[in-house]
């Protein structure tokens, strides 16, 4: 297994599980410390702010901190605050969202009279929300997402995603959004301008085919897919494009390594 100078590595389903720690992700990061491997965690939930994802991390053992952590809403707000400086924005979402927009610059807002949509992972939706959303669309606001996700794996199986709740708004209006997460290229691009490296020395890590292994082949960096998630070892070898490595587990990968 080629050595990588630097890793992104998903959270959910690579990580941990909802509240469940997933073997091998302590000892992976580890094993990237001990060695003075830099790493960024990329993550499409954009339902916390950096620091609660590292306080989450060191809760499971895993040595991390806020600077480490890329999420969706980060690169949302920054997405539309190179676009349009200061515009109103209505979105559902959590707190993480939430701060990434205000800390921003953007204003956002209850209503429908806005320049923007943002959708994120909104455990609290309700029909209300998603109703003001539509209306804004309608009205000619700018149509975003943080994720594609239709799905999240969690202590309790996989549940609703992001992308399921911007499909309601996405039916409702004929309108498409601009998705930011993985496997677009906005966020990891943003990524990949943090660790300034070439991107021949770069691997995703991550355990979903159609976001984390995709987000690397759409940026164009080798891919190392974990079968601990959603995408199974036999499913990957299905795709027309597999990753460059799977392994059963993080554990199994610090083994390719160590030879």
């Amino acid at each position: 297994m080629k050595h990588y100078k630097a890793y992104l590595i998903d959270l959910d389903g690579t990580m941990y599980k909802g509240t469940d720690e997933i073997d091998g992700a302590s000892q992976f990061i580890d094993y990237l410390n001990q060695n003075q491997i830099p790493h960024l965690y990329v993550t499409n939930n954009s339902t916390k702010t950096p620091e609660q994802v590292a306080a989450k991390l060191h809760e499971m053992n895993i040595n991390a901190t806020a600077n480490e952590v890329v999420t969706s809403a980060l690169a949302t707000a920054d997405y539309i605050s190179e676009k349009s400086p200061g515009a109103s924005v209505y979105m559902l979402g959590g707190e993480g969202l939430h701060t990434a927009l205000t800390e921003a610059g953007l204003v956002v807002k209850e209503d429908e009279n806005v320049d923007y949509v943002v959708i994120g992972l909104d455990e609290n939706v309700t029909y209300e929300k998603l109703a003001i959303a539509t209306l804004a669309v309608r009205k000619g606001a700018t149509f975003i997402s943080t994720n594609p996700d239709v799905s999240i794996p969690k202590e309790r199986g996989f549940l609703p995603g992001n992308g399921a709740i911007t499909s309601v708004v996405t039916v409702s209006t004929g309108v498409q959004p601009q998705f930011i997460g993985k496997p677009e290229t906005i966020i990891m691009e943003k990524s990949l301008d943090i660790l300034q490296l070439d991107k021949q020395d770069v691997a995703m890590v991550g355990d979903l085919y159609d976001t984390d292994i995709m987000s690397g082949i759409n940026v164009g960096i080798d891919t190392i897919h974990v079968q601990t998630g959603v995408t199974t070892f036999d499913e990957i070898q299905t795709k027309d494009v597999p990753p460059t490595y799977s392994f059963k587990d993080l554990n199994e990968t610090i083994s390719a390594l160590e030879k």
